[in-house]
């Protein structure tokens, strides 16, 4: 299924039913009065968060929604039925933005939350409402008022407990299919990965987090250089982000300035993410290489105050651990 994250929609509420002028025209009722029914109120339409949905794809292709309108009033007091409400689905972790002024109006991030996303017009009133005693036959009734109408702008933020961010081709995507049952493509090319896979990460005693692998992420992302731009708001809702490096033979390329340009992208995008619990792992132990340079790199980011774990997700080993101290650190997240 092909992952969209952000569309234009456009939504109109049904229009209000028009109320009516009648007087009752019935054998042995002389001077029966005014008789005209109100009209309908018009459907609203309203946007409802779905579990089962994890992409914003079918709103891509359906892009105009209106609510029913509500029926006239009638004769012999009948009101006009409202118009039925018209519900969306989007998915669960969905913001809703003004089009025109970007002002955030909802933010849906539990599942079955509701957005009234335009109104339905307010059905008319029928002349039976304008009776009084000095005016027994009032000819006046009132329009139905139209929907409200509007264009909105949907992005969906991803809901996970743990973002997985690096640099291009680090093992992100071979680590999450390890830790769960997540199978995104991998290949030996950088960008791999064009859309964020989410996986769930299940350990002993029932416990279990989501995990999002976020595509990768390259210097300028934040300004959007490579893919990754398109993808960091996936980020901001998770509690502990796991940057996963990588040994590199390339120019320019090793594991302490990946994580620093990484960690700067990261702030520039939002300040507030240089300060989210965070731990970093070299991947690829399994290479004889990865493995010498270990003790050196760990030195390195221990200088910086970071502790550096090491993993092989071809194999498995350092998983396990490096699962255990993810709990922790989300569970102390989550218990602040």
């Amino acid at each position: 299924m092909q992952f969209i994250d952000e569309v234009t929609i456009h939504v109109r509420g049904g229009d209000g039913g028009d109320g009516c002028v009648a007087f009752r025209r019935e054998k042995f009722v002389p001077r029966g009065g005014p008789s005209g029914g109100d009209g309908g109120d018009g459907g609203s339409v309203v946007l409802e968060a779905d579990p089962q949905l994890g992409t914003l794809l079918d709103l891509r292709y359906q892009q105009h929604y209106q609510g029913r309108r509500g029926e006239h009033g009638q004769g012999r007091d009948r009101f006009g039925k409202a118009g039925e409400d018209l519900r969306v689905r989007v998915p669960v972790g969905t913001l809703v933005r003004d089009a025109a002024t970007g002002e955030q109006l909802a933010d849906l991030v539990k599942a079955g939350a509701r957005f009234v996303a335009a109104q339905g017009g307010r059905g008319g009133r029928g002349n039976i409402q304008f009776a009084t005693s000095t005016n027994q036959a009032p000819r006046t009734a009132e329009d139905g008022t139209p929907g409200e109408e509007r264009a909105l702008r949907l992005q969906l933020k991803l809901l996970a407990d743990v973002g997985l961010i690096g640099y291009p081709n680090v093992g992100k995507s071979t680590f999450i299919a390890r830790v769960s049952r997540a199978r995104p493509k991998i290949a030996d090319y950088p960008f791999t990965t064009l859309a964020p896979n989410l996986g769930v990460v299940g350990l002993t005693g029932e416990r279990s987090f989501v995990l999002a692998d976020i595509p990768g992420l390259i210097e300028g992302a934040a300004e959007g250089h490579g893919l990754g731009h398109r993808f960091l708001r996936h980020v901001e809702r998770t509690s502990v982000l796991l940057h996963l490096v990588e040994r590199s033979d390339e120019p320019g390329r090793d594991p302490l300035h990946d994580y620093d340009v990484i960690c700067r992208e990261l702030e520039r995008y939002d300040p507030a993410l240089a300060g989210r619990p965070q731990l970093v792992a070299l991947t690829k132990l399994d290479l004889t290489e990865t493995r010498a340079a270990l003790p050196a790199l760990q030195q390195a980011f221990a200088a910086r105050g970071v502790e550096l774990h090491a993993v092989s997700a071809a194999t498995g080993e350092g998983v396990g651990p490096l699962l255990e101290v993810l709990w922790a650190r989300l569970a102390a997240s989550r218990a602040t």
